[in-house]
Parts: structure tokens; sequence; C-alpha cells
């Protein structure tokens, strides 16, 4: 069920915007300071590419210890990702859900985007994972 929903995903503004997020995780390879941001927006964007069938999870729970990214510096880094990138893929997402939630077919889609919306403004921190990986007590 996920791959069909993935592939009829591609076709509702999944494609476009997992472009988006490889575009600005480009510009921010670009700068060499922006390396760690880089890293954090290729994950969104795989993960905005294929969203079901998988969550993005704070690191600090699923493993269970605080690192960098975690921390006060993340805090810091996802504050700087807010201004430089995140705000405007989040408008992208929020821009689709709207879209798709019109129709009654797009709704689960447009849940989506919502959600990937709420990752675009800070998604230091976390990590992409399949479903079936998380462990059954969720937070």
């Amino acid at each position: 069920m996920s791959l069909l929903l993935n592939i009829l995903w591609l076709i509702f503004g999944g494609f476009f915007m997992a472009v988006g997020w490889v575009m600005i995780a480009l510009l921010m390879a670009v700068t060499i300071i922006g390396l760690p941001w880089f890293v954090a927006a290729m994950n969104m964007a795989h993960l905005s590419l294929l969203p079901f069938g998988r969550e993005a999870v704070n690191r600090e729970v699923l493993s269970g210890q605080e690192d960098i990214g975690t921390g006060p510096l993340g805090v810091i880094g996802n504050i700087i990702w807010f201004l430089f990138g995140g705000i405007w893929l989040a408008l992208g997402h929020a821009f689709w859900a709207v879209v798709l939630a019109v129709t009654i077919i797009g709704i689960p889609f447009a849940f989506q985007h919502v959600k990937l919306a709420g990752l675009a403004l800070a998604p230091i921190g976390k990590i992409v994972v399949n479903m079936d990986e998380l462990p059954t007590a969720r937070y």
C-alpha cells in the first residue's frame, strides 16, 4: 500500500517539493558553512520524495542520548535554517496541502504536506526511519 501511495504522492506535489529540498540543500552546500544544513535537507528531501511508510523522528528519542544536533547547537541550527531555507519549503508544502485538501482524494496527501511543512521549519536533529523500525512505544 505504501508503494502505491508513494507513486501517487510523486504526482501530487511530492516530486516538486523533493526537488525544492535538493535545491536548498545544494545552496547550503555551496556556502561550505552550510554543510550541516545540507545533510539535514538531503534527509528531508528523501522523506519528501517517498513519505508513506516512513517517519522523521528526533534522534535523541530514537537513540536515547543527546548529540550535537539535538542539543542547544541544534536549536541554534534550526533557527538559522528557518530563516534561510525552512520558511520557503514550509510555504511550498503549505501551498500543496491547500491545493490537495480541496479534493477528497487529495486529503491524505495534504496531511503529508502539512507534516512535511512542520519538518521544514526545524529539520536539524531528526532522522528518517521506516515505520516498522520504530519502537512500539511512541513519544
